[in-house]
């Protein structure tokens, strides 16, 4: 359902983290997003720049502020400190504010101060986990427009702040996504191989469930391989739990289509969850545990199950299997099809212009589930 289409072309600036290229195909979520967001408005006529590294295929005029992407520069030993090329990223950004009517930043609440800066207007988006520190920053810089991608990341900032932060949930381009009308013959468990995304407690619901496990993902810091090493590797036998590694774009929506259900045990309280509306566009239901955004995201008895604890989800399987996978796809459709998204965030362009043009502060309250 379109929210808004504004009849006028924008100039709008994105301004993505550096880790990853803004692409298609990602190892970055938030990267991925902003490649959606600027080809659905490329596309819809306005004229789009985003600030990343110039390996980044987009439709969308690129200023590189480096060739290669920082998670490559980093492992070929070409850069160390992160936050060098991200604040000149955005001091660059800033320097050319007048060009453009919206300056878009998604790097959380770094920018937020100096986005103060700015000579046109800026909306910021908070794609992480909100820390007192950030909490901190929003009501120090109580007037900023920003906008977050789920009501439980947002739900510990005071009601005052809180009311004048918009929610608009990711979405994902769900032609790009296959579908398939059958169930699969396995579970599926898709991201870090680290503590807070669980996967050992996905091993234990595929074995209560009698369900082989296919594993992909891999962990990606010392604590992470330490803990692969301890709680994961002797429980892969390459029947009962397999590991695939990492999965690029292909490899993914083969996975998550030729899965039975979507494993997200999720222990950290992550703000959204793509894997989750990823699934779902290949009619995949998901079972997951009640953190996070999981009771946002998942349609309870429609698109998958949930419980808050992850010795029920076991219980949970079974009734996932019996989903119409047409229906889960619908339904996780029409509430996160990219489409959705991007008219979302047209709308919170508009506003914020509006009330620029009016001396006014901008009062974006979240929206309802």
């Amino acid at each position: 359902m379109s929210l808004n289409n504004t009849s006028r072309r924008l100039r709008i600036a994105l301004i993505p983290p550096l880790w990853a290229r803004v692409a298609p195909s990602t190892v970055g979520g938030v990267e991925f997003i902003v490649h959606l967001l600027a080809e659905e408005l490329v596309k819809r006529g306005h004229e789009v720049t985003v600030f990343t590294s110039s390996d980044s295929p987009t439709a969308a005029r690129v200023v590189p502020l480096c060739e290669c992407n920082l998670i490559e520069e980093m492992e070929r030993g070409r850069a160390w400190e992160y936050e060098y090329y991200e604040t000149c990223n955005i001091a660059e950004a800033l320097q050319r504010s007048d060009s453009f009517d919206v300056v878009h930043f998604h790097v959380g609440c770094y920018a937020i101060p100096l986005g103060a800066l700015s000579c046109s207007s800026v909306l910021h988006t908070l794609h992480n986990p909100v820390t007192p520190d950030a909490i901190w920053l929003l009501e120090r810089y109580a007037l900023a427009s920003v906008t977050a991608v789920s009501h439980r990341q947002i739900a510990g900032i005071p009601d005052q702040r809180r009311c004048r932060i918009r929610v608009i949930h990711n979405g994902c381009d769900f032609e790009a996504q296959e579908f398939s009308p059958a169930p699969g013959k396995y579970l599926a468990y898709l991201g870090r191989m680290g503590p807070g995304k669980a996967p050992h407690e996905a091993i234990r619901i595929a074995k209560d469930s009698k369900l082989p496990l296919v594993l992909a993902g891999q962990p990606l810091d010392e604590e992470e391989r330490a803990y692969f090493a301890e709680r994961i590797q002797p429980l892969i036998d390459g029947r009962t739990v397999t590991h695939i590694g990492a999965v690029d774009q292909r490899q993914k929506n083969s996975f998550l289509r030729d899965a039975a259900v979507l494993l997200f045990p999720i222990q950290a309280e992550e703000a959204f969850g793509m894997v989750m509306i990823e699934a779902m566009a290949c009619g995949t239901p998901v079972v997951g545990l009640q953190r996070g955004s999981v009771e946002e995201v998942v349609d309870f008895g429609k698109t998958g199950f949930y419980a808050d604890s992850t010795q029920a989800l076991s219980s949970l399987v079974p009734r996932a299997l019996s989903l119409d996978r047409r229906v889960v796809r619908d339904c996780a459709k029409e509430r996160f099809g990219h489409q959705r998204m991007v008219d979302e965030y047209l709308q919170a362009y508009e506003e914020i212009l509006q009330a620029s043009r009016n001396g006014l502060p901008v009062l974006t309250p979240a929206r309802d589930s």
